[in-house]
């Protein structure tokens, strides 16, 4: 039962939307085995690769991340713009994700509105926000939460924007009344499976992130790709959306977004191979402004347009 009874879950979620989220739903805090017991099988595989992160307790037990925590709010944010990627072999392709502004500087600025408007209402509110930055299983809370379900390429897919969406979520000590969770509707779809060029959906809901395009090309940080990877990038630099692209459910429901911020900035859509394969260290800086693409650092974003060109047998 909610102890601070001056304010209602309804209100909440109109406040959401009023800061400019496009999705809203509330989490109660119960352990969801089913899915624990997922995360534990996919740690068991390796399938995190090198991301050691995953293998926090804290994706296992919200209340190690917030001890007081009674709800979580679990929002989402379309990104999807109508641009196209030119299709010509000399193009490198970057994920719709980091198009534009930084998404975790969008969300976190939305969000911490949020939090400080719920602290507003008393002193003994608590609140913490996460998009995509701590310890927290985003898609598992935003499935419970009704905003969608979990996909079989592991993206979370909306009814009304597909896939093209941002997570984030503020746990409070606010004890709200919960949605129900998304159910699934997959159905027998395999697009995903069949299009993905290296075969990282081992099975539905299955994603080994040591054959999985975007890890490699955001995550590894080895000095060379794996030859397997090499030789299927498909000129992918910086993540990958083949998955996406596919989905039927992108395919109908995609919506342009009013995020100003996520359209794409200069270079992002049409950058040529052979200049990012020799991009000095302050052309990065001055390319990649306020991106999620700082991630990838320039020595990564050039072995990544290398490996390309030496799969595409282009000259050095």
């Amino acid at each position: 039962m909610n102890q601070f009874t001056f304010i209602s879950s309804t209100q909440i979620k109109q406040k959401v939307l009023e800061i400019g989220f496009h999705k809203v739903g509330i989490a109660d805090i119960d352990i969801i085995d089913n899915q624990v017991q997922r995360l534990r099988a996919w740690l068991a595989l390796g399938y995190h690769a090198d991301m050691e992160w995953m293998n926090s307790p804290k994706r296992q037990d919200i209340k190690l991340v917030m001890p007081e925590v009674r709800s979580l709010i679990c929002v989402a944010l379309n990104y999807y713009t109508p641009h196209q990627r030119p299709k010509g072999l000399e193009y490198a392709k970057i994920s719709r994700y980091a198009w534009g502004r930084d998404y975790h500087k969008v969300m976190h600025k939305k969000l911490k509105v949020l939090c400080r408007w719920l602290e507003s209402f008393s002193p003994e509110i608590k609140t913490r926000y996460y998009a995509d930055t701590g310890p927290i299983q985003d898609k598992v809370w935003a499935q419970k939460a009704g905003i969608g379900w979990i996909a079989k390429n592991g993206n979370l897919i909306t009814r009304e924007y597909g896939s093209w969406v941002f997570l984030g979520e503020v746990l409070t000590n606010i004890e709200l009344t919960p949605d129900n969770p998304h159910t699934e509707h997959c159905g027998s779809c395999t697009r995903c499976l069949d299009a993905c060029p290296t075969n990282a959906i081992t099975q539905p809901f299955v994603v080994d992130a040591n054959r999985c395009i975007a890890y490699h090309t955001i995550e590894n940080r080895q000095k060379q790709l794996p030859e397997d990877i090499k030789a299927n990038l498909r000129n992918w630099v910086a993540g990958c959306d083949i998955c996406q692209d596919v989905c039927p459910w992108n395919e109908r429901f995609a919506h342009t977004t009013d995020v100003e911020e996520f359209n794409p900035y200069s270079g992002n859509l049409a950058p040529k191979l052979v200049e990012l394969a020799k991009i000095s260290n302050e052309e990065w800086d001055r390319q990649f402004p306020a991106s999620a693409l700082r991630r990838i650092k320039p020595e990564m974003l050039r072995r990544n347009a290398r490996a390309n060109l030496d799969t595409l047998g282009a000259p050095e």
